[in-house]
């Protein structure tokens, strides 16, 4: 129990940890995209706004012929760094002329095909491979600017990969630290876990010697003074004692590890059936109905008789439980995963609380009157589907119907 505990904190400080890093990552490819496209649209609105060239330098005044504010990156370097090129189109929508003088990678052809691939697209902004382009209105038509924008781009993805080598390092460090340090966590509740394992351990030793010398002895005094109530209730609740302290050590090995579980292939479908059997005449002594509908031919592997103690429990719950002249309702299906439904009419199913039946020593039944029961048997349940990797719950079905699904992996 210990080891899955040690196990799910570490699952989940890796969940987590990788959520927030994943969060970061996407954050900075966010904010690095957009600053690279500010950057390239800064170039691309002056060229534009100069006609198709890249604005003149003045040293008093930086390119005095630029509209708003000048980009800190931008200085007289800026017109020799920066390779572009135009395509014009005419009111027809054909190309008129291609400027390539300011790029020595792009041929006429190659310019007038990029020019109509992006005309065609009817966007103003965007890339086409490695170049960001605008397009605008000229005087006779439409003007398409291409920037270079390789070397940032080359940039921007070394950015990223740099970036996210330190986050998977940092997740891996993390997640070793998590390993490491989640075992110093869980000691104390290992060692707690481990008293509380041996206490039961010691405890059951310490009755069963006692119980069964009382239980020996009212054999004796029976057999001297004959039976009458007083001995048949001492016998009654020595052996009701006897009951709670075996299913307690159950219970105990049950929160270990799956190591003790026989695994077998059994027929799960024949196991249900002599199971609905068992209880069929008991239910109808007591006045109630039990039908089922069990599908055939299924199979599981698993500790054959760990999983019918299941189907015992609930059963007997439901019989235990159930109105009187109520009806009882078992059904067993396949779907990816064999299924297990016992259901119960139970007039006062509105005021239970569904997810604590299945606590230890919890009855809904405030007064704790006495039913013959511990209220440990569904804990049982649980942890024995548990140990096979299923999952069990109760529900309100509706109508006065409760019910439970056990779910078997």
């Amino acid at each position: 129990m210990i080891y899955h505990l040690q196990k799910k904190v570490i699952r989940i400080c890796g969940i987590s940890v990788f959520l927030v890093f994943s969060a970061i990552f996407a954050l900075i490819f966010s904010i690095s995209k957009n600053q690279l496209n500010q950057t390239m649209d800064a170039l691309t609105d002056r060229i534009s706004e100069n006609n198709g060239v890249f604005p003149e330098f003045d040293g008093n005044r930086p390119f005095p012929k630029m509209g708003g504010a000048i980009p800190d990156f931008m200085t007289e370097e800026t017109p020799f760094a920066t390779r572009f090129f135009t395509v014009r189109f005419d009111e027809k929508g054909k190309i008129a002329e291609t400027d390539i003088k300011s790029i020595s990678s792009v041929t006429e052809e190659i310019a007038g095909q990029y020019g109509t691939e992006v005309y065609e697209k009817e966007r103003e902004r965007g890339w086409i491979e490695d170049y960001r382009y605008k397009m605008y209105d000229a005087d006779q038509g439409k003007t398409i600017v291409f920037v270079d924008g390789s070397m940032s781009r080359f940039m921007f993805q070394r950015l990223l990969l740099a970036a996210g080598a330190v986050l998977v390092v940092s997740m891996v460090i993390i997640w070793l630290a998590a390993v490491v340090f989640s075992r110093r966590a869980v000691r104390p509740m290992a060692e707690s876990y481990e008293k509380q394992k041996q206490f039961i351990t010691d405890a059951n030793h310490e009755l069963k010697t006692p119980l069964t010398l009382i239980l020996t002895n009212l054999d004796i005094l029976e057999a001297e003074v004959g039976k009458n109530e007083w001995l048949s209730d001492i016998r009654s609740e020595g052996e009701r004692m006897n009951a709670l302290v075996n299913q307690l050590v159950m219970l105990a090995r049950m929160d270990e590890d799956r190591s003790n579980m026989d695994d077998q292939i059994f027929s799960l479908s024949d196991m249900a059936e002599e199971a609905v059997s068992e209880f069929q005449m008991l239910a109808e002594s007591k006045g109630k109905q039990l039908a089922a509908r069990i599908a055939p031919g299924i199979r599981y592997r698993g500790d054959e008789a760990s999983i019918h103690r299941v189907i015992w429990i609930l059963l007997d719950n439901a019989v235990k439980y159930c109105d009187e002249a109520g009806k009882i309702n078992v059904i067993l299906e396949e779907k990816k995963h064999p299924v297990l439904y016992v259901e119960n009419t139970y007039a006062d199913v509105g005021n239970i609380e569904l997810e604590r039946l299945f606590d230890r020593f919890y009855r809904e039944d405030k007064a704790r009157t006495f039913t013959g029961g511990f209220g440990i048997g569904l804990s049982i349940a649980k942890a024995i589907v548990k140990n096979h990797r299923g999952e069990i719950s109760a529900y309100n079905k509706g109508g006065n119907y409760i019910g439970f699904k056990a779910l078997l992996k």
